[in-house]
């Protein structure tokens, strides 16, 4: 078997049509097809569901199994190579990140770094969701994820803490805002409120902090994107909450100003996650070498104006945060419903 059929078979799952993965592959679909049909006699086992037409039927649970096998066979193919351009001082490729939405100031100056120090390296960043964030890291189409450590629920994965997230709100520069620092979760319920749609973990986050404090506000806008509720407050009357770093990275729009929220004070820790085990793949680890570095100077956190956390003081701090988190998770699984 060779690596070129794995290549067609993941195509073949991914786009879930033949003819396109042909097209991806660069192949005529008979070259395609053939090459998969070798693989299938080889492993003895029928890979792809079997219908009328060409038509794409999905795939056979032994199928489910070599897609899997293959897309780490060629993860693996790349990461030796990835590793062969590292030795020579000449690491090539995509730097391919998933992260939540709320830590877009936070990506700027990681992304800048690794290509500061790699300069054949190219950064794919993908802004999504714990869920989409787990599966790119299961099928090797992400290398690293960014987001909150208490509550990701990406698997046993490898983990380093980034910096702490505390919320602000954010309010027209008006007279009623003169000469204030902060506002209570209580008083900021009862203003009109611009935010985050019910379905990011941002969102729930805040509500949760809401109902502790017994309020349930009602949005009058809503959006995925926290830069466009910054305009809603800059060109209407409405607030919002953002992380307190937004109000640095990329800083406040004109006519806003920020208040910290208080009574209670929270945060989250913002942490980066990678695939478990000894080797760290080198795209992974030209991004997880930075972030060591940052972890022991402060100097992105304080760039972006948020609290120090401990120091991370080994590798065996990074394992015990990843098997902390697993067992979280593991509990969390195993609860009755």
């Amino acid at each position: 078997m060779f690596l070129r059929q794995f290549q067609y078979l993941v195509a073949v799952a991914q786009e879930e049509h033949f003819g396109r993965a042909a097209r991806s592959c660069h192949v005529s679909q008979p070259s395609l097809s053939s090459g998969i049909k070798q693989l299938e006699l080889e492993l003895g086992v029928p890979i792809f569901l079997r219908g009328r037409g060409q038509r794409f039927h999905g795939l056979t649970p032994e199928g489910e199994h070599v897609a899997r096998w293959a897309r780490q066979v060629i993860s693996d193919c790349s990461a030796m190579r990835d590793e062969i351009d590292a030795m020579q001082d000449n690491l090539r490729g995509n730097l391919r990140v998933g992260s939540m939405p709320s830590m877009s100031p936070v990506l700027p100056v990681l992304v800048q770094l690794v290509r500061q120090r790699h300069p054949g390296v190219q950064v794919d960043v993908q802004f999504i969701g714990n869920d989409a964030m787990k599966l790119g890291l299961n099928n090797f189409s992400l290398d690293v994820g960014v987001t909150y450590m208490d509550t990701a629920d990406l698997g046993r994965r490898n983990a380093l803490p980034i910096c702490t997230e505390r919320l602000s709100l954010l309010v027209p520069d008006t007279e009623p805002f003169h000469n204030r620092t902060t506002i209570r979760w209580k008083e900021a319920a009862e203003l009109p409120l611009a935010m985050l749609r019910a379905s990011m973990h941002e969102r729930r986050f805040v509500n949760q902090v809401f109902a502790q404090v017994g309020c349930q506000p009602a949005p009058k806008v809503e959006s995925e994107s926290i830069l466009h509720l910054m305009f809603q407050v800059q060109f209407t009357e409405l607030c919002t909450i953002i992380p307190s770093y937004f109000t640095r990275m990329p800083g406040l729009r004109p006519g806003t100003k920020a208040l910290d929220l208080i009574d209670p004070v929270v945060s989250q820790e913002v942490g980066l996650f990678w695939a478990g085990g000894e080797t760290i793949m080198p795209m992974a680890n030209a991004l997880v070498a930075i972030v060591k570095n940052l972890n022991k100077t402060g100097e992105l956190r304080r760039r972006l104006g948020v609290p120090t956390a401990g120091p991370v003081k080994s590798a065996a701090r990074d394992s015990q945060v990843a098997t902390n988190g697993a067992a979280r998770a593991s509990r969390r699984s195993t609860r009755p419903k």
